[in-house]
């Protein structure tokens, strides 16, 4: 589970030890500042970088290789939570038709369900006085006990275990309010007039002035209770699914699969491939692992990957992405890579880093957390002393002190970031968008100007027939037949793209004899009796070929003259195509505020005549790879922030140099790796809905900080001034959480 990243040595000084890198699931964290503190004392470990994660409850660690894993678990468990390294997966059970429930949401549930039925009675006798019989206080005080005690359980629990490391978070101040309130309640019932037969009370929604002896808070204790159980459920319920896209993601591989072995089919667990295997693939199974086509020709649907609906076709030679499924024909494919290699878990691995990273705005709110349960213990019992000093009441003085323990709540600035990014990567992942990390979205915000490449980027990057010339008298079918029979057999991208441009427009070409390749000239053969030539091996053309010919290769266009029998009869023109959605790319991108420069190390002619064809007016051409850098920072130098969108190799230093790197899925690695966020699909398109993504996915987390700050800024001072009951406080404690999260789930209807 832990990968070792030795760093190379530093002039002058010893090399550094080897580091680790290694991930803990950490239990028993119920708040931001739980989190704050486990992050804090690993921190605190010579040469140990650690970040926490309340959310996904993970913590990522970069450690020397002088301390043990073993070392860190011992860190966290002497914080008083636990820590362990993630299980390998466990097999896959029987399809039931029905997906097995989380045991941690099962026991939020059952704990909230019997705490709700008990103190339900409990707070409608309290606040109904119609309701009161006699003796009432004693059937509450029965259903209330086990709710503070049993229900209140896991909060009571971790502030023991807080108090012994001499520490407080949230659940602090939930143990302390309540247990305030019951014990006040016991008081008043056993030694004081509250549990006199006929006593009567009165709900207050502030506070009010009562003799202390007669007031029970026993609707406050089991109400508090069972609304923060609520809140707990519905968050763990709403982080469930905000993390329901990458479990997904990392649930579309295949289970087994077939594999060839000594000419007969053995049905394997996925996990016994080996890079070599040939394994078969039928209509309708899902493709195992990343491979290249050697037998047969299918449609691959994609979508579950890529978020494109269109089957791709695939024939022997094309590679494939496991996880993907074969919607034609049968398939024999031989597997390129495996396991943790696959496209499938790196784009897994991708989601999960940016969803365990952290925003620089998050950090801000951790800070918060980590001081701010000492601040409210401090201001309750400052309330405590004002409402004594002030009004010489016992019971308005504790109601209030009650009141701001209770109201007082970090777990919505310690969701506000992790959630929002949960959502929005994993929706990400569904669109086929992979962003790096939380550090991308400020990025998204400030850019202003996108550089594409042009070559894989705003084209295609394959040769395409466009367009065919003939002399008069001439057929241009049979220009076309005669042509692309000859270049047939050609492996020339010129001759590949003629041939496939009259295949798709007549079928099946002719049979070519003596073909015979011309260096730097052409290539000529025999087809249907004449003697074809295709290429430079004409000197004089006609007119009208002559001035096609022209035309053609102004507009960047490579034009190769057709001929027979010793005469030219036709130009046919090749180009690099431009894909059939980069107009409409460009004009999202320009809608988003973005000014589009194309970066191409073509020709000028070329680049502009392809530029013209999607609307970008700035073009930077004839640039050699390693300058492709530099012309990335003569445009920051400018004053602008740069985005670049790329998928070569050449590319991939630009990628890392622009403010914003976005890596055509459909490119190499490195420039996968060099970019900030990776478009799975090779669709520009995709390109402007990761920056609106990224861009509303920030806008969410800004909206989650503003309330969970906003919360707590006038929540605090209503509750010291004695204008909420301690009830009312808890109740909207509980949903602060709930809000921020259930506002992080918007993203799931991005589009």
């Amino acid at each position: 589970m832990t990968r070792t990243a030795d760093q190379p040595p530093i002039a002058g000084t010893a090399a550094r030890a080897a580091t680790s890198d290694v991930e803990l699931l950490i239990g028993g964290m119920t708040c931001a500042s739980c989190a704050a503190r486990v992050e804090k004392k690993l921190n605190r470990m010579a040469g140990v970088t650690a970040t926490v994660n309340y959310a996904t409850e993970k913590a990522k660690v970069n450690h020397p290789a002088d301390i043990q894993v073993a070392d860190l678990i011992a860190v966290v468990e002497k914080t008083g939570y636990t820590a362990e390294e993630p299980a390998p997966p466990a097999p896959e059970p029987q399809e039931t038709g029905q997906a097995p429930e989380d045991p941690e949401l099962a026991a939020h549930r059952q704990r909230l369900t019997v705490s709700a039925l008990l103190a339900v009675p409990v707070v409608l006798l309290s606040m109904i006085p119609a309701l009161q019989f006699d003796d009432w206080q004693w059937l509450a005080l029965t259903l209330a006990s086990p709710v503070v005690v049993w229900g209140g359980l896991p909060f009571h629990r971790a502030a023991f275990t807080n108090a012994r490391h001499g520490t407080a978070t949230m659940d602090t101040l939930i143990s302390m309010g309540t247990l305030a309130a019951f014990g006040w309640s016991l008081w008043a019932l056993f030694l004081g007039d509250a549990g006199m037969a006929g006593m009567r009370d009165d709900f207050e929604f502030t506070v009010a002035r009562t003799d202390g002896a007669s007031q029970i808070y026993l609707e406050v204790a089991s109400g508090v209770v069972t609304f923060i159980l609520l809140g707990r459920y519905l968050e763990a319920r709403a982080k469930r699914r905000a993390g329901a896209a990458l479990r997904a993601l990392m649930e579309l591989g295949a289970k087994d699969v077939s594999v060839l072995r000594d000419g007969r089919e053995t049905r394997v667990p996925v996990d016994r491939l080996a890079v070599g295997d040939r394994f078969v693939v039928r209509p309708g199974e899902k493709i195992a692992t990343d491979g290249t086509v050697v037998e047969g020709t299918s449609a691959v649907d994609a979508a579950m990957l890529t978020g494109e609906s269109v089957p791709v076709d695939v024939t022997v030679g094309d590679a494939v992405t496991g996880a993907t499924v074969n919607a034609g024909g049968r398939l024999v494919v031989e597997a390129t890579r495996i396991g943790a290699d696959t496209r499938l878990a790196r784009m897994a691995k991708l989601v999960e880093d940016a969803q365990n990273g952290k925003a620089e705005v998050q950090r801000l709110a951790d800070r918060v957390s980590a001081v701010f349960v000492p601040t409210v213990i401090v201001l309750a019992v400052a309330a405590f002393g004002a409402w004594l000093g002030i009004t010489d009441d016992t019971v308005a003085a504790f109601t209030a002190a009650v009141a701001v323990l209770i109201i007082a709540c970090p777990c919505a600035l310690g969701l506000a970031t992790p959630t929002a990014l949960m959502v929005g990567t994993g929706r990400g992942a569904q669109l086929g968008i992979l962003i790096k990390g939380p550090e991308v979205l400020e990025s998204t915000r400030r850019v202003d100007t996108v550089v594409l490449d042009k070559t894989g980027t705003v084209t295609t990057g394959r040769m395409a027939l466009q367009g065919v010339y003939v002399a008069e008298g001439t057929d241009e079918e049979q220009v076309l037949r005669l042509a692309g029979a000859v270049e047939h057999a050609s492996e020339h991208p010129v001759a590949r793209a003629v041939a496939a441009g009259a295949e798709e427009r007549l079928g099946r070409l002719p049979e070519v004899e003596g073909f015979e390749n011309v260096p730097g000239r052409g290539v000529r053969g025999r087809v249907e009796g004449r003697e074809v030539a295709v290429g430079r091996l004409y000197d004089a053309l006609p007119p009208v070929l002559a001035r096609a010919r022209e035309e053609a290769e102004r507009d960047g266009r490579t034009a190769v003259v057709v001929g027979w029998d010793g005469a030219a009869r036709g130009v046919v023109a090749v180009a690099d195509a431009v894909k059939e959605t980069s107009a409409e790319a460009v004009r999202e991108l320009r809608a988003l505020g973005l000014a589009p420069v194309l970066l191409t190390g073509d020709n000028r002619t070329v680049a502009e005549a392809v530029a013209e064809a999607v609307g970008i007016d700035q073009v930077i051409a004839e640039v050699l790879p390693e300058d492709k850098v530099e012309a990335v920072r003569r445009l920051q130098r400018e004053g602008r922030c740069v985005a670049m969108v790329g998928d070569g190799v050449n590319d991939a230093a630009a990628l890392a140099t622009a403010d914003l790197g976005l890596a055509m899925g459909t490119g190499t690695d490195a420039a996968i790796e060099a970019g900030d966020l990776t478009l799975v699909r090779g669709d520009l398109r995709v390109a402007a809905d990761a920056i609106r993504l990224s861009r509303r996915t920030l806008t969410v987390i800004k909206g989650n900080l503003v309330w969970a700050f906003g919360y707590n800024v006038a929540a605090l001072p209503l509750a010291a001034a004695g204008l909420l009951n301690p009830m009312i406080a808890g109740a909207a404690m509980a949903f602060s959480s709930v809000f921020v999260v259930t506002n992080s789930l918007r993203l799931r209807t991005f589009r």
